[in-house]
């Protein structure tokens, strides 16, 4: 029953993780629709900042709920928002309501499931099943993202894309919630939650929360406006679409080899992944040449995938596995701040000065002072609250 729960938990998150290739209908939003680019960078990041206040709801209501319900209920609201904004008109205000909130709340309610679930059938390996369980967050964006790129190269129209992802995305994403159960013994021993003030004045807590908000802000700047940042380099359209795919693969790939690495280094990956991720994004920002752009942005990705591995995997093995997803919500709010301020940062910044040089510098700072913050943070085998 364990591997048709990894495999659901798989498929359910491969949907979800379309939200990463946002930037590949940017252009056609700006061109067709007279968005902005600050304000396509709002949809992506509201979508993201209902992900982490819905995630928050999700861990209050996992327990009593339990996953299969409470995913599905995610996967409908997710799909109903892409088909809102594939019948939109172009009008911003709704497609901001569709692909930015109702589908940001539905990937919210369910990302946690498939995480809680599959740690609970696999305690022992709770680093490599995390990171395969959310690899698929990564690998839809890459699905998306080609697909799309073609669709759109071909002239279909954006708007027609996102009905069919509502349609199309929405029921494979309720397959998969569908197929979500906690172990026999998952409800066994109940386990008594930590006051949200407690979690607060942990240092463990706090060190996770700075790395989390450090690596998805340099992430998510890149991951929503990642096209453009190619155009502006200088790369054709296709190469550009292309370096949305391989930062897609990285995030995929990352998510995987991160948790190995966990479970091997413990604690010490999360700062060595937050410096990696500098270096990359660095990278990106003066890349020039095509071949450099498009492994600076699978580099980026590999980074980027590490925050949703690391983090997890290192809250379960701190507070416990049965705490998880009770806790780790509250450290994902970080994330939410990241999409509410990176992506449309990264966009007006492009807006006001041509260049994304700017906006990658102040993705390096915040990079460096998150690796400080977790080097100096309680080391992982610190007493629990």
């Amino acid at each position: 029953m364990r591997w048709i729960v990894l495999a659901g938990s798989v498929l359910l998150q491969t949907c979800l993780g379309s939200v990463y290739a946002w930037s590949t209908f940017v252009p056609n939003l700006v061109r067709d629709h007279g968005l902005s680019g600050a304000q396509a960078g709002m949809v992506f990041g509201l979508a993201i900042g209902a992900l982490t206040a819905f995630m928050v709801l999700a861990g209050r209501m996992l327990e009593r709920f339990g996953p299969r319900r409470l995913a599905s209920a995610g996967a409908v609201l997710f799909g109903a928002g892409y088909w809102t904004a594939g019948a939109s008109g172009g009008q911003f205000p709704v497609i901001l309501a569709g692909a930015g909130l109702l589908s940001g709340a539905g990937t919210g309610l369910a990302y946690v499931c498939p995480l809680s679930a599959c740690i609970r059938w696999f305690p022992r390996h709770q680093g490599l099943v995390t990171g395969i369980a959310v690899a698929g967050f990564g690998g839809g964006a890459m699905i998306v993202s080609g697909v799309a790129g073609s669709l759109l190269h071909r002239g279909v129209p954006v708007l027609d894309l996102f009905r069919w992802m509502g349609l199309a995305w929405g029921a494979a994403a309720l397959a998969g919630a569908l197929a979500l159960q906690m172990p026999p013994s998952g409800g066994q021993a109940a386990t008594a939650p930590i006051p949200v003030r407690h979690l607060l004045r942990h240092r463990e807590f706090q060190s996770l929360t700075a790395a989390m908000f450090a690596g998805t802000f340099a992430g998510l700047l890149v991951a929503g406006n990642l096209k453009p940042m190619g155009l502006a380099a200088g790369l054709p359209p296709q190469a550009a679409v292309l370096a949305v795919q391989i930062f897609a693969f990285g995030n995929a790939a990352g998510r995987i080899s991160w948790g190995w690495i966990f479970d091997r280094m413990g604690r010490v990956a999360l700062p060595l992944s937050l410096l990696a991720h500098l270096v990359a994004a660095a990278g990106l920002a003066a890349a020039r040449m095509e071949a450099a752009f498009l492994l600076l942005s699978g580099l980026c990705g590999f980074c980027f995938g590490s925050c949703f591995v690391l983090n997890a995997a290192q809250t379960a093995a701190v507070f416990g596995h049965e705490r998880l997803g009770a806790v780790y919500p509250y450290i994902f709010l970080a994330y939410g701040l990241s999409g509410l301020t990176a992506p449309a940062f990264g966009g007006w910044i492009y807006d006001v000065t041509g260049s994304f040089g700017k906006a990658i510098g102040a993705a390096a700072a915040i990079l460096t002072l998150g690796a400080v913050a977790v080097w100096r943070g309680r080391p992982a085998d610190a007493a629990r609250s």
